[in-house]
């Protein structure tokens, strides 16, 4: 327990701190001013031809929170692969392959669980 003991303070320390810093910037900052011309569309000087308020589809955020994912996968295997000879070396080779087997697996039947679902259709 002693030894959490500082990094529970840290932890406690940047909570409060950052809360703090948030709070006084919010008293001792400008105060935003809402105007009508704040309020409008501005396009470099050119008035504007809709109100700015376009519809994304759904599908672009689907493929984007599909590719961050994919893209976290790909980057735990890294340090697997850049440590795997050490797990070699201790005798836990055949445990680290077999975890990273789960972890690959898992990893496909996601991506054709993609394909078959087909997520990344436009039509």
């Amino acid at each position: 327990m002693t030894a959490l003991l500082p990094i529970l303070f840290l932890l406690v320390f940047v909570v409060v701190f950052g809360y703090a810093i948030v709070f006084l910037t919010g008293l001792a900052g400008p105060k935003p001013v809402q105007t009508e011309a704040k309020k409008e569309v501005y396009e470099c000087g050119v008035t504007a031809q809709s109100s700015g308020n376009t519809k994304i589809p759904v599908k672009f955020y689907l493929t984007a929170i599909l590719f961050i994912l994919f893209d976290i996968e790909i980057i735990f295997m890294y340090p697997w692969a850049v440590s795997f000879g050490d797990f070699i070396e201790s005798g836990y080779g055949l445990q680290a392959l077999v975890a990273m087997g789960i972890f690959l697996l898992v990893f496909i039947f996601g991506l054709f669980w993609e394909v078959k679902s087909k997520a990344l259709d436009w039509d």
